[in-house]
């Protein structure tokens, strides 16, 4: 089977994913519910990841041996809600680096339907080592 549409493509520096809005995206109203962006985003964030060439599964079962409690967490949001999405509608996620230092990384992520903006947001992430609920920063080596 061909999945290669499924994760979206890397287009000058940039990671688009199309995305369909589906009754189980929208409140009562048929309007997409606040949380679902989230989900649109982390899609985003996800198969741009993968694009890249990072195998999330396999990086998370060598974790689980190797560094129990290891995790990517997110930091801190920022979200700006322009513009509803409805039922039916197809969005593009477009996501972008705009930081990466150490174990942190910054990404600008851009929900727009045709060329109209409807969300926009900034999201930090840190990996951290530890149990849940209580991580902290990866130790680096000490130079020999």
């Amino acid at each position: 089977m061909n999945t290669s549409g499924l994760d979206g493509e890397l287009r000058d520096g940039r990671h688009l994913q199309p995305i369909r809005v589906y009754y189980e995206d929208t409140d009562f109203s048929g309007v997409v519910y606040h949380a679902s962006y989230l989900r649109f985003m982390e899609r985003g964030r996800t198969n741009y990841l993968r694009l890249l060439g990072a195998d999330q599964r396999a990086l998370f079962e060598e974790a689980a041996k190797e560094a129990p409690g290891f995790a990517f967490v997110v930091r801190s949001m920022q979200i700006d809600f322009r513009k509803p999405a409805r039922m039916d509608d197809v969005l593009e996620i477009m996501t972008v680096p705009l930081e990466v230092k150490g174990a942190s990384i910054v990404l600008h992520q851009r929900v727009n339907r045709a060329d109209e903006l409807l969300v926009e947001a900034n999201r930090a992430g840190r990996l951290r080592v530890g149990r849940a609920g209580r991580g902290r920063s990866p130790r680096r080596s000490a130079p020999p």
